[in-house]
């Protein structure tokens, strides 16, 4: 039984302009743990520019090793989409991500359709059960590297906000979870 765990960097989020600069793709099996790298490449979209360096976007610029120099010589993500889309039908259970609702929102508005599954982030948080933020009474939702610490204390772990090892941890995540029986795929029979 094998998923895909998906991850995506971006110049900021997607109702303010933000676009895609990295995608990372890896298969988990949920037997064994074994993952496996499925798709990885720093990318542009049009529009992309200088401007997105600065605030309010380039986030990712200032809290990572991705530099500017390497999106623009990057492959355009338009020309892109039809291999991605190719890695995502592949998982016939689907496809997850950490705080799904962000990547796969920009990834439907590319026109990429994915067999969804649970959010990991979402399934984390009442089993990593941080108190809530305020005005709340629900766990707050677990950043990365928070249900990392849970999950693997002996294990430090700095998100390096690069897509393919983001999966990579992430997917580390969600096999704990289904292991704990949390993080749930219906089959078809």
């Amino acid at each position: 039984m094998k998923i895909a765990i998906v991850d995506i960097e971006t110049t900021g989020f997607q109702n303010q302009g933000g676009l895609i600069v990295e995608v990372g793709v890896v298969g988990l099996n949920l037997e064994t743990g074994d993952i496996t790298d499925e798709f990885d490449a720093i990318v542009k979209e049009d529009g992309y520019g200088e401007k997105h360096t600065k605030n309010p976007y380039g986030w990712v610029f200032q809290n990572s090793d991705l530099n500017h120099e390497d999106v623009m010589l990057a492959n355009d993500l338009t020309k892109m989409l039809p291999e991605l889309q190719n890695v995502l039908d592949g998982f016939t259970l689907g496809a997850t991500a950490y705080n799904k609702q962000f990547d796969f929102g920009f990834l439907r508005s590319r026109r990429l359709t994915i067999k969804e599954l649970p959010c990991i982030m979402l399934t984390a948080a009442p089993v990593v059960n941080l108190p809530p933020n305020p005005g709340f009474s629900d766990p707050k939702w677990p950043k990365v590297e928070e249900a990392w610490e849970y999950f693997f204390p002996d294990d430090e772990y700095k998100e390096a906000h690069r897509a393919l090892d983001d999966a990579r941890h992430e997917a580390l995540i969600a096999h704990e979870l289904y292991k704990l029986g949390k993080f749930e795929i219906k089959v078809n029979a």
